[in-house]
Order: structure tokens, then sequence, then C-alpha cells
């Protein structure tokens, strides 16, 4: 499970999704823990992952803190409606709900794999939500604007929900949200995007502790793991173009969803 949790750390801060769209499949099939304690587990690690990529990114300006406090309100009155109602489902809807909602993330990346949302004049007005920062690919600074706010507050909204049903973060619809419709560069959509998540998990998980889904001596190991991981994820995150992460994120969020189907029948 440690091992588990530094593979899920290291991809899901690659990508700024908080790696549960990876370890809950895992959990559930590999180590036949049921979904609904897979998710609380899941949960914590994804503060794990909050907390490193925040604490390795913040002096980058690749996290939008602005915008991250606006998408945030929406975020966590998702998490907490997500986390009220998942005793409501079967296992196998929400397995079939994670699928769905990770082929939807897959074809919103993947429809952007040949186009980029930066702006190389970096004394362009960027308005109130918009922001810059250094990038190696692009040879300097470059800018970008937030555009249709109300859908990615809508986007923030799911993102919660399905954070606490399926324990994944919010990251796997919040990334691919703001990077494919709002106008976010995926490395910035990314980094923003796990800042976010450690808040919405905790308030997922504090109501999975409160019902005794959460195994602490299950989720240690996993945590630590994920820590472990998180900062690998982060050092290849600056070395990788923005076309590879797409392409490789659509991949393996076609995978799980395959997986997750596979398993929900």
């Amino acid at each position: 499970m440690l091992v588990v949790g530094a593979a899920a750390g290291s991809v899901g801060a690659l990508f700024g999704i908080g790696g549960g769209v990876f370890l809950v499949p895992i959990l559930n099939v590999a180590f036949g823990i049921p979904l609904r304690n897979a998710a609380a587990i899941s949960l914590t690690t994804v503060v794990a992952t909050s907390s490193s990529v925040a604490a390795g990114r913040i002096g980058t300006q690749l996290i939008n803190l602005r915008l991250a406090m606006v998408l945030e309100v929406a975020t966590v009155a998702g998490g907490l409606t997500g986390g009220l109602t998942a005793h409501l489902f079967s296992e196998s809807s929400l397995q079939r709900t994670f699928g769905i909602v990770a082929l939807a993330a897959a074809a919103g990346v993947g429809s952007r794999v040949n186009r980029r949302n930066v702006i190389l004049d970096s004394t362009i007005d960027v308005g109130r939500l918009g922001g810059r920062f250094h990038e190696d690919e692009s040879g300097g600074e470059i800018a970008y604007r937030v555009i249709r706010l109300p859908l990615a507050l809508v986007a923030s909204f799911v993102a919660g929900t399905i954070s606490s049903l399926l324990g994944v973060g919010g990251g796997v619809v919040k990334v691919p949200a703001l990077n494919a419709w709002c106008g976010v560069p995926l490395r910035a959509a990314a980094a923003t995007s796990a800042f976010m998540i450690g808040v919405t998990a905790t308030s997922g998980a504090i109501i999975y502790f409160g019902r005794g889904d959460l195994a602490p001596l299950m989720a240690a190991p996993v945590v630590l793991g994920v820590q472990l991981g998180s900062r690998a994820g982060l050092r290849l995150a600056e070395r990788l173009p923005a076309r590879w992460l797409k392409l490789s994120l659509s991949i393996v969020l076609v995978a799980v969803a395959a997986t997750m189907f596979v398993r929900s029948f």
C-alpha cells in the first residue's frame, strides 16, 4: 500500500488531480477494499498531495490564488453535498459514475492536445482572475485570461460532489474544465486544482471519518507513500511538454474508466 500510494501521489501531482482517480480503483480492485472505505482512504491522501503540491508550487506563480478562492466556495459546497448523500448510492452505481466522469474528463483534455491557452505578451491585462507565470517550454513569461467563470463555478460544484462520492479529489473534473473551456493553461490549472483539492477533500473526509468508514491503519502507509510520490511528480511536471501531459492524462483516464466499468458488473 506504501508503493501504491507513492505511484498514485506521483501521477496525481503530475496532473494536478490528486491521485484518487488512480488510488480508488487500485484499492477497490486489487486489494478488495469496499468502495466507500477506499474513497475515505483516498480523501486523506488527497489532502497530503495538496499539501505537497502547494508547498512546492506556491513560489512559482503557477497557483492562481485569487481564482482558487473564488472556485473553492462552490467546490466545498459540492463536497458537503456529496459527503452527505454518499450512503444513498450502491457501490456499482458509484463505480459507473466514476467511469463516466473519467471518460468525460479524458474527452475534454484530449480535445485540447494541440491547443494552448497562453498569451506570449506578458504585459497584457489579464483581468481580475487571470495570471502570469514563467514557462521554460515557451521560453519566458506567459499570461492567460479566465473565461466562462459561471461554467468554472458549476464544474467546481460538480467536482466537489464527485470528490466526496468517489474519493477522487475533484481535480479529475476541475483540471479538464479549466483547461478545455475556461482558458487556463494546463500547468496552471493543475497547480491551482492541486492547491484546492485539499480543502475539498477535508470536508468530505471528516464526514467519512464520522461514519466510521476511514481505517487509519490502512490510510497511514498510503499517505506516507503519496507524500514521497508527490515530490517526484512535481519535478517531472516541470520537464515534460504540455502536449505530452495532455495525451498521457487522456490515456490514463480512459484506462481507469474501463477498469471501473468492468468492475461494476
